[in-house]
Order: C-alpha cells, then structure tokens, then sequence
C-alpha cells in the first residue's frame, strides 16, 4: 500500500520558518522523482519544488527561489522542504507528490497546512 504522509505545517508569523517533511512507503522511493506542490482555494495547485531521483538536480517556482530548499533521504525514503522567511502569500495546503515518468505513475499525499499569520 502506497503512502505518502507529509507532517510539519502549522501557523508561523511572517519571516519564521518552517520545515515540511513526507515519509513515504509501498513503492521505490529511489526510482521517483519528488515534488512538493501547494495549493490555495480557488487556485490550481502549483509546483513549488521538486528533486530528481538521485538528489542530483533541484527546481524552484520562482516565488520561493533563495528561501526554500527541497531535499531528500533515500535510505529514510522521505523528503523534506526548508521554509524560510515566510511571507503570507506561502499559506496554502502543502502536498508531497512522487512521480516516475517512464511508467506514468505518480502518488499524493493528503497535504498539511501551512498559515503564514501574524
């Protein structure tokens, strides 16, 4: 059974930090490329990072370049993501997603929210 668990959100005032992290199981974690995505009400869900399977390469929305840092544990099958200096428009629902593009086969997570508030 494929899971996908993110944990680590919550309220943190405008320019706190943050740190999300995803346990995964029930499939190759090293074989997937990672992402985290986010999502607001009435918004599409948006990329906001993402990590190759070999933690080789990284990207970045441009909205988060210099204060977010997307990484990955591949003997703990687990990804993390470093938020800093926060701003309110990073409130959303933060969702873990892992994708394989040789098979078409991508999970989600069921998301944790995160409130940039003061």
């Amino acid at each position: 059974q494929v899971q996908l668990v993110e944990s680590g959100g919550g309220l943190v005032q405008p320019g706190g930090s943050l740190k999300l992290s995803c346990a995964t199981s029930g499939f190759t974690f090293s074989a997937y490329a990672m992402n985290w995505y986010r999502q607001t009400p009435g918004k599409e869900r948006e990329l906001v990072a993402g990590i190759s399977r070999a933690a080789g390469s990284t990207n970045y929305a441009d909205s988060v370049k210099g204060r977010f840092t997307i990484s990955r544990d591949n003997a703990k099958n687990t990804i993390y993501l470093q938020m800093n200096s926060l701003e309110p428009e990073d409130t959303a629902v933060y969702y873990c997603n892992a994708r394989r593009m040789i098979t078409r086969t991508e999970y989600w997570g069921q998301g944790t929210q995160v409130t940039v508030s003061s």
